[in-house]
């Protein structure tokens, strides 16, 4: 055994049970998260944390948000500007779902599953509730897509083999 594998053993030792594990796993998510939105922020705003500014915008506090992942519901700290301009690539404004949750509904919905069928699932599986309104929000962004891909042109000639076999005794 490798001194990488005997870490690791060793680390996931102190976890005692899976409800521990997710626990852990679910807040280094939330950490990860809050350190990439400030990440985008020192991006945004051009300069590094605790450095002068050439810029009238500035860093403002952080704002509470809730937000929903694959690992369930947590509250997170989204950094704020004074201007009010900076919205996250991650998790944007009057959003609260990360992009995982969302492909899992598109996914459930082109798999021909109602709404009400959806939000039972993700209840059941991610633990939080999930409004038919907003299934039905995020499944109406690519009902046009799939619409417009229904209705495109076809090609003039698509070519075809037919196979077909009997069996004798």
């Amino acid at each position: 055994m490798d001194k990488e594998q005997m870490l690791s053993d060793a680390f996931l030792k102190q976890f005692k049970t899976g409800e521990e594990l997710t626990d852990f796993l679910t807040q280094l998510q939330k950490r990860g998260i809050e350190k990439m939105l400030e990440g985008e922020l020192d991006a945004h705003l051009g300069y590094d944390k605790h450095e002068k500014s050439s810029t009238s915008n500035a860093r403002n506090g952080y704002g509470t948000k809730r937000i929903k992942t694959g690992f369930g519901e947590s509250e997170i700290q989204v950094p704020r500007d004074r201007d009010a301009s900076f919205n996250p690539m991650i998790i944007p404004k009057r959003q609260s779902m990360v992009d995982g949750v969302e492909n899992v509904i598109v996914s459930l919905y082109a798999k021909g599953m109602s709404v009400s069928d959806i939000e039972e699932q993700i209840r059941e599986v991610y633990h939080f509730d999930v409004s038919t309104s907003t299934i039905s929000r995020i499944t109406e962004t690519v009902a046009g897509d799939i619409v417009a891909w229904q209705n495109r042109p076809l090609d003039p000639l698509y070519l075809i083999v037919w196979m077909d076999g009997i069996v004798l005794r």
